[in-house]
């Protein structure tokens, strides 16, 4: 699994991820705060980080390609 132009605000985390197989990926962010989650532009719902601020989500990359991941605070 590749990771690149990945971006990082205050409120935002953005990157493209590419993999020859689906991809379980691990963020470090603000602990017990809410995100929205985008994979390529489609609304995967909300999820909030544990006490650690760890968000873990996987992402379908067979046959996809590059994805983009935004996650966004709430």
């Amino acid at each position: 699994t590749v990771v690149t132009n990945m971006k990082s605000t205050e409120n935002e985390v953005v990157f493209n991820v590419e993999g020859w197989e689906d991809s379980s990926i691990t963020l470090e962010l603000e602990p017990e705060q809410e995100y929205k989650v985008l994979v390529d532009n489609a609304d995967i719902g909300r999820m909030k980080t544990n006490l650690g601020g760890k968000l873990n989500l996987s992402v379908e990359l067979a046959g996809a390609g590059e994805v983009k991941v935004d996650i966004v605070a709430r």
